[in-house]
């Protein structure tokens, strides 16, 4: 069993199914709630380290206070505070406000999904618990972290499957996928578009435009759209695809409104 420092186990985290999408969000992998630790002295050893998997997909970072205080931490190891604000559920933030919103959607309206649905650490994470934690655990006899690292691929081919069976369930008419990896691992692994988001076009004018696509009998819309990484500028973003997506929001989401279906 996966586990992240303190105990927490890794959770899938994927959509309650439901029978109003009008869109399907395909991301690459799930979030996790991060809490600022702090030593025994009071003195901060790490201000964002995730300790358990999101509550529920693209979380918004409520209640982050509550899950991190449910989670048991000896005295010696120190304790668990809430992280800044912008560590818990920026994706999900991002996503309402710089997404749906500008589409006329709320959460109601769409379908979300990951190509992995389940948390993984990156490099500095990883690194974290290597020097921080796992001292600690080994001294004071708590389990180790073992999350798995960020690979480079997501979804195997039974994933895909399993992703096309949610799309397909879902009722949705438009596949909106975010940033590469979707359109690298699912569009283009079923020969359904290409595999770069910037082959659709890198220009205000093409950017965030629908695609036909069929599909098992249907007939589908994909909308490529940047990662909330860069539409929100969040931590290493591009400047250029956080240009494009402000353009999109304030000049070509209105436009598609009204062709999105019920």
């Amino acid at each position: 069993m996966y586990q992240f420092p303190f105990g927490q186990p890794l959770q899938r985290v994927e959509q309650v199914p439901h029978t109003s999408a009008r869109v399907f969000v395909l991301g690459v992998y799930s979030s996790a709630v991060h809490a600022r630790w702090l030593g025994r002295d009071g003195k901060q050893r790490a201000a964002a380290l995730a300790v358990a998997s999101e509550p529920y997909i693209f979380w918004r970072g409520e209640g982050a206070g509550a899950i991190i205080d449910a989670i048991h931490i000896p005295p010696e190891a120190g304790r668990l505070v809430e992280a800044d604000q912008r560590f818990n559920g920026p994706s999900g933030k991002s996503l309402d406000e710089d997404y749906l919103a500008p589409l006329g959607l709320v959460r109601d309206d769409a379908w979300l999904c990951d190509l992995l649905p389940e948390s993984r650490m990156n490099k500095g994470q990883a690194a974290r618990v290597l020097s921080d934690y796992a001292p600690v655990a080994k001294a004071l006899g708590l389990p180790a972290a073992n999350v798995p690292l960020v690979s480079t691929g997501y979804a195997d081919h039974l994933r895909v499957e399993a992703v096309l069976e949610e799309l397909l369930t879902s009722g949705a008419n438009t596949l909106i996928t975010l940033g590469d990896a979707p359109l690298r691992e699912f569009v283009a692994a079923l020969s359904l578009g290409h595999p770069k988001l910037r082959m659709y076009g890198t220009q205000p004018g093409q950017y965030g435009k629908r695609h036909p696509f069929s599909i098992r009998g249907r007939h589908l819309q994909l909308l490529p759209l940047t990662h909330p990484r860069q539409a929100r500028a969040l931590g290493n973003s591009d400047k250029e695809w956080g240009d494009l997506h402000r353009h999109w929001v304030q000049h070509t989401a209105g436009e598609i409104t009204g062709v999105l279906g019920r």
